[in-house]
């Protein structure tokens, strides 16, 4: 027995390996900033923040792209990754769905992910990422951008901030797209 009392070791689940690989590969290759603006999201709904995410996201191309073997790429639809737990369901078009219809899309990803049934096509094809940790009372923290995205955004109760790659996002592109967000909340 160590120092460290008894040791329980846990094989993890294969969605906690692909993540934990995926946050390993943005960590070590993606060079990103932060940029944050002070919201009060203590009353917002989760469905009004992605869709105004994704009216962001059409606001400021960059934003809205990857930086993909020495080019930039634009994606021409707002697609949003929401994190949930240990899957990222993804909402399709989140600039032109309304706040209501986004909560409902949200809720049976919720639901499919605790039955069990999330499938890997629900989380596809998303071409930003969204984490609220609002309903946590947490103020205010960092998201890790995922391969193949220019940014991601971390929703606090006061606080929100986009992780940005520095080598397609500049500062002013961040800054834009923040004032973007809040006009649209």
């Amino acid at each position: 027995m160590s120092a460290k009392g008894a040791v329980d070791t846990i094989e993890p689940t294969a969605a906690q390996r692909t993540a934990a690989r995926r946050v390993a590969e943005a960590k070590a290759t993606v060079p990103d900033f932060q940029a944050s603006i002070a919201i009060d999201t203590t009353n917002a709904d989760l469905g009004a923040l992605v869709g105004a995410a994704g009216r962001a996201l059409k606001a400021v191309a960059s934003v809205n792209g990857a930086y993909v073997d020495a080019k930039l790429q634009h994606y021409e639809r707002a697609n949003v990754g929401v994190v949930l737990g240990g899957a990222t369901p993804t909402i399709l078009d989140a600039d032109v769905k309304t706040a209501g219809a986004i909560a409902e899309e949200i809720a049976a990803a919720r639901d499919a992910l605790a039955a069990g049934t999330l499938t890997a096509a629900a989380q596809a094809n998303a071409t930003f990422t969204l984490a609220s940790l609002a309903d946590h009372g947490i103020a205010a923290f960092t998201a890790i951008i995922a391969p193949g995205h220019a940014g991601a955004l971390a929703v606090g109760t006061t606080t929100i901030t986009l992780s940005a790659d520095a080598r397609i996002v500049t500062p002013a592109d961040a800054a834009q797209f923040l004032s973007s967000l809040r006009a649209a909340l």
